[in-house]
Order: structure tokens, then C-alpha cells, then sequence
């Protein structure tokens, strides 16, 4: 996969502005002078029905760290205006009342920090955001999924000081608690600045909790109290900072642990070496771990992170766009449409997924499945083959207890490797309600055949298993987009 990341380990309109330092008055008056964010508009379903083609799958996008089924999606207004759309659970917000209160007053911020919020749907059990649609994606798949080139020092700084600046703004407008702050609800405009999306504003309603279910990340108060404070949102921020220095999600813990131990470089992105100073890369780690205190009062707010982030901007001259290596005026681009079976995975769909496997067999082995033992048709051998015969008759039966059991032999005889065996194990996990188990086996057929779509859809089943939404959703992109690439090969 060239230069990208691992995703797993074990162990949206364009700015005029330069992005030199601007207090957070002058960034709200710019925003207030476009036209593009001018009021707050009610929408009718059918017209968001319309700008989404019908809500399609096509159309989500992975970002903003959101649960199913509350799904955003990419949609097109009739004046080519583009948009993003939260679709909420038919049991959030029962309270009509309430929704639209809420998504009114979070309507009223106009920041250029800020993908804003700029109208909301609510008609009958339906309950819908509208936001500026960000095309380049989200701060998660630039620091963790990247691509062409890991992000800049100078960039990291800018996106750091940014989102500062949102909090800040977002504060002396009476909006300091935001939910579940994260690398997924930084988003980057047109022009590649980051932005910090407006629908972590919104307070709770009964589609989820404030913050995601992994504990290593939940701010200490949180878990006693279950309220969300302005120092749990400065504790999130902190472990922001900790992404931005290590290019990975490290638990703040652990990081903590390497800060209190003077191991600074250990926390550092090993793409950034040689490309930043000893003193600003103490600086932000400093920052962090002031960030990350146990006790909240111990925590800085808002406004002095901006003050202490300010001093440590690098190559303030030069444009977003140009430290993100991405082209200016980027517009959305129309999703590949997934196959048959990244439709399934995305649907969660196992019966479909089944039948697909079943159908094609083991043709995507060739070339692939390598004989380790020279002895080809010894006692052993012969067992191995054996155990691939039942597992398969027992995969086709659709008795997928037994299945797991005979691949399991198979594999672990080790005389031979075949992707297909992995995925249909992975299937039969999934089937047994052990998604966990079945992500480590679509990790292994991706290990053994990196360039297998099959692969990705099926870590991506796993991972929509596991809840883990938008890590499943960039999966699917991925599969999705090798598979394209297969074709124009062929």
C-alpha cells in the first residue's frame, strides 16, 4: 500500500483568507462577510432526499467519528451548493422542541474555524444537520491513512492552532462543551484548512454518549460523572495534540508514561525526524501533558492554548493547500460505486456475503496460496488438504461452527497459505457473533495478498461489527478503490 499507515495495530467553502495568525474576532467577521454562510435555513426531507440521491451509500461519508445510524452524508443542493447531511436515528431527539432549539442555536456560530452549521430538517420522526460540506476529508485519514506524504511539522502547528481557535470561538459564544472530540471531526475546506465540524456541538440527545466507547481517551471526570465540562474538552484536545505529534492514537496514559520519562522522541512521528526543533517539539509535548491532567482545574483553557500556539507557528506565509500537497479549489468527487460485495459488507449484509464467497470459490488464490513444504503429498499434506475439504463442505452447509473448526486445523498446519481461507474463517466468525476474531483473519488475508479487495471489505464487516464505523467506512473506500484499480489494469 506505498507509504500509508497501518489503520490497525494490536499491542467542507473555500477560505480568502492567508492563513497567517488572526484573533478569533477578525475570523468571525471574514466568515460573516460570505455569502455562503448567510442564515440559517429549514429544509424539507424531500429536498435533502434529492441532494443525496435517495440517502445512497455512494454518498456517505466517513467522517465526524459518527455511530450507525446516525450516518452523514455528501448531497448537492439545486444551486450545485455542496452539502453535508447528518441523518439521526429515528429514536434521537423525540423531542421536536428541543431539536430545533438546539440546532437553531448552534446555527448562530459563524466561524471560518468552523465547518458551520448551516440549516436543519425535522419532519415527523425525521431528524437532520446541514453543514458545509469539507471535500478533504478528515484530520484522521491525513495524520493515520495518509497516502502521498505524512503531514507537514508546519501543518500539524496550523491545525493545532486552528482548532484552538475554534474552541475559543465556539467558548465566548457560550458553546464550550463539545462532544467527543477527535482526529475524525477535524475536517480540511476547499483550501485545505482545517476546520472543526459543528455537529460535536449539538448537546446529547438519546443516540449516544458524549464520548466513544474507548476508554483509554475518556477524560478521568467523565468517567465518574458522565458530564461532559469545558476541562474535558481541553483533556480531549490534549490527546489531539498527542496525534498530531506521533501520527498515531496513542492512550494518553501511555504517552504520559514516556513524558514523565523524558522520552520525548519516542512520541514523535518518526516521518517528521529532522524536520522540526528539539525546543517546539518540547513545546507541544509540554502542552499536551498540561492538557492531559488528571485534575481539571490543572488543565489551560482555551484562550492560553491559543496564546501558546500562536508563538510556534512555522511558514505562516505559506497556503494550506500547499503544505497538504493536495490541489487548490478542491471539489467533492464522485464516489466509486461499491461492488457487490462492498455493498453486502456495508450493509452487514452476511447472508450476501456468504453466497458471494461461496460463488467464487477460490479463484483469487491463484498465485497466491504458496506450498511451504516441498513434500507434496505427504501424510501431512494430505491431512491439511483434507481439513480444507471438510471446512469447505461445512462452509457450504452454511455450518459455520464446524467450518471455523476445520479452517482453523488448516491453517494452523502452516504447510499452506490461501487468502480464501482466511476470509471464509472471517465470515464464520461473523457469523458466530465473534467480530473481533474475524477482523484479525481479514488482516491476515490482507497480509497474505495485499492488493485484495476482498481484504478490505471484509475488515470492514468486522469493524462495523465492532462499532467502529468510520475506521469500516475508510476500509471500504480502500477496497473499493483497488478494485477500481484492478479493473483499469485489466
Amino acid at each position: 500500500m506505498g507509504g500509508r499507515c497501518s489503520k490497525f495495530s494490536f499491542c467542507w467553502w473555500p477560505s480568502r483568507l492567508k492563513p497567517d495568525v488572526l484573533e478569533s474576532s477578525d475570523i468571525e467577521c471574514a466568515g460573516n462577510d460570505r455569502n455562503a454562510l448567510s442564515g440559517f435555513t429549514d429544509f424539507g426531507f424531500e429536498q435533502l432526499r434529492t441532494a443525496t440521491s435517495g440517502f445512497s451509500v455512494d454518498n456517505i461519508v466517513s467522517e465526524h467519528g459518527e455511530k450507525a445510524p446516525n450516518v452523514v452524508y455528501k448531497g448537492r443542493l439545486e444551486n450545485d451548493r455542496w452539502i453535508a447531511v447528518k441523518r439521526f436515528n429515528k429514536s434521537a431527539w423525540p423531542d421536536t422542541r428541543q431539536f430545533l432549539e438546539e440546532a437553531r442555536s448552534v446555527g448562530q456560530l459563524r466561524n471560518e474555524r468552523l465547518a458551520n452549521l448551516i440549516g436543519c430538517c425535522c419532519e415527523g420522526d425525521e431528524r437532520l444537520l446541514v453543514a458545509e460540506f469539507m471535500p478533504n476529508e478528515t484530520l484522521a485519514k491525513h495524520l493515520f491513512h495518509w497516502e502521498n506524504q505524512p503531514m507537514k511539522w508546519a501543518m500539524r502547528l496550523r491545525v493545532a492552532l486552528y482548532l484552538a481557535q475554534a474552541l475559543e470561538y465556539c467558548s465566548s459564544r457560550g458553546r464550550a462543551l463539545y462532544h467527543d472530540l477527535n482526529a475524525y471531526r477535524v475536517l480540511f475546506d476547499q483550501d485545505g484548512n482545517p476546520r472543526l465540524s459543528c455537529f460535536g456541538l449539538m448537546k446529547n440527545s438519546r443516540d449516544g454518549k458524549s464520548y466513544s466507547t474507548n476508554l483509554a481517551f475518556t477524560p478521568p471526570e467523565y468517567m465518574r460523572t458522565g458530564r461532559v465540562t469545558p476541562e474535558s474538552v481541553v483533556y480531549s484536545f490534549g490527546t489531539l495534540l498527542l496525534d498530531l505529534l506521533s501520527g498515531k492514537h496513542i492512550p494518553p496514559s501511555h504517552a504520559l508514561d514516556l513524558i514523565r520519562g523524558k522520552n520525548f522522541l519516542m512520541l514523535m512521528d518518526s516521518c517528521l525526524e529532522g524536520h522540526f526543533s528539539n525546543d517546539d517539539g518540547t513545546e507541544l509535548v509540554r502542552l499536551a501533558s498540561r492538557c492531559l491532567q488528571y485534575e481539571p482545574r490543572e488543565r489551560p483553557n482555551a484562550k492560553s492554548l491559543v496564546t501558546a500556539l500562536t508563538s510556534l507557528q512555522k511558514e505562516a506565509e505559506v497556503p494550506s493547500y500547499v503544505l497538504m500537497g493536495i490541489p487548490y479549489g478542491t471539489v467533492p468527487s464522485t464516489p466509486l460505486p461499491l461492488t457487490p460485495l462492498g455493498e453486502a459488507c456495508s450493509r452487514l449484509d452476511l447472508t450476501a456475503i456468504h453466497e458471494i464467497l461461496e460463488k467464487v470459490g477460490y479463484k483469487d488464490d491463484d498465485g497466491v496460496a504458496h506450498e511451504l513444504s516441498f513434500q507434496m503429498w505427504t501424510g501431512q499434506m494430505q491431512e491439511m488438504l483434507n481439513s480444507k475439504k471438510q471446512a469447505d463442505s461445512a462452509f457450504r452447509a452454511k455450518d459455520f461452527v464446524t467450518a471455523i473448526d476445520w479452517y482453523t486445523r488448516f491453517i494452523d498446519g502452516g504447510s499452506m497459505v490461501s487468502p480464501t481461507v482466511f476470509a471464509r474463517r472471517c465470515l464464520s466468525y461473523l457469523m458466530n457473533d465473534m467480530p473481533q476474531e474475524a477482523l484479525g483473519d481479514a488482516m491476515q488475508a490482507q497480509v497474505v495478498s495485499p492488493e485484495w479487495a476482498t481484504a478490505f471489505y471484509l475488515q470492514a464487516a468486522a469493524l462495523f461489527s465492532l462499532g467502529m464505523d468510520t475506521d469500516a467506512q475508510e476500509t471500504l473506500k480502500d477496497g473499493t478503490d483497488l478494485e477500481a484499480r484492478k479493473n483499469s489494469r485489466n
